[in-house]
């Protein structure tokens, strides 16, 4: 496995793989690597011939009172972990490498009917900098495919749709959402959860399969689903709920009757931990 701090070196590589008719798959990820992003590499091992896994944590997509300092480093057991899969490179660069001219440089900025809900109202700007260092790790490795998790519905949106509107040749492949044992989607903030919190998390999922399974019985009334949630979801012990939405799946609005997809999007707290999970329901 192959470690490459610096753009250029990544590049010629990537270019050698290429020149010898290697298809070459992508993994960008925030380090602190646990099983579903394993997967996520699994996946693209599976599509492609070579696979590059980025880590980098992102100064861009944190806002002020986010835990961008604290947020968990641990660069030397990610490789460990990676080799064991035998990924063929990881891109390890620094801050300066992704914005050599400080994070108040050119941006990405998809529409706001696509940021500006959900994850998007609770955090201004978060998708301005995923877009722009998801675009700019793209255009340094220069991939065919890239694999990202459903776990992160809205940041898939983002992604796919600033790959079809600025005409980028990438193919994004959504991977499933990667679950411990009791249900509870694999995070790394997962960690900050103590004992009792830890218990708790999982009812996260099963409030969401209990509205999935009303709407699958033919229950539309959304708005009343999703409150009844929220309530049974603080009962259960959770600190808060940020938000329940039953949404069209392309456009992230409301659902309606006549939407035969749905999403089902939510985020609950436990202490200072946001927990995000959904479930996707397709006709």
């Amino acid at each position: 496995m192959q470690v490459f701090e610096q753009v250029n070196d990544l590049r010629k590589q990537v270019a050698s793989w290429k020149k010898t008719g290697h298809t070459v798959g992508f993994v960008p990820t925030m380090g602190n690597l646990h099983q579903g992003h394993l997967n996520l590499v699994k996946i693209a091992q599976q599509t492609c011939d070579k696979v590059v896994v980025s880590v980098f944590v992102n100064p861009m997509q944190f806002g002020p009172n986010e835990d961008f300092d604290s947020y968990p480093r641990t660069f030397t057991e990610d490789q460990a972990k990676l080799a064991s899969l035998q990924t063929d490179a990881v891109f390890y660069p620094t801050v300066e490498a992704i914005y050599p001219n400080g994070i108040n440089q050119t941006k990405v900025i998809v529409p706001g009917a696509l940021t500006g809900v959900l994850e998007g109202a609770n955090r201004p700007g978060h998708f301005d900098g995923v877009a722009t260092v998801v675009a700019k790790l793209f255009n340094m490795v220069q991939p065919d495919k890239a694999v990202f998790g459903q776990k992160d519905f809205q940041q898939l949106s983002v992604i796919r749709t600033m790959v079809e509107e600025l005409a980028l040749p990438i193919e994004i492949i959504s991977a499933p959402i990667g679950r411990d044992v009791d249900g509870l989607a694999l995070s790394s903030r997962n960690q900050y959860l103590n004992t009792e919190q830890r218990n708790i998390a999982p009812k996260l999922f099963t409030k969401l399969q209990d509205v999935a399974k009303a709407i699958q019985s033919g229950n539309q009334d959304f708005l009343a689903l999703a409150q009844v949630a929220k309530q049974n979801l603080i009962m259960e012990g959770f600190d808060a709920v940020d938000y329940i939405e039953i949404c069209n799946p392309i456009t992230l609005l409301p659902a309606e009757m006549n939407d035969k997809d749905v999403v089902i999007l939510a985020v609950a707290r436990l202490g200072k931990t946001r927990l995000l999970d959904n479930i996707l329901l397709l006709s």
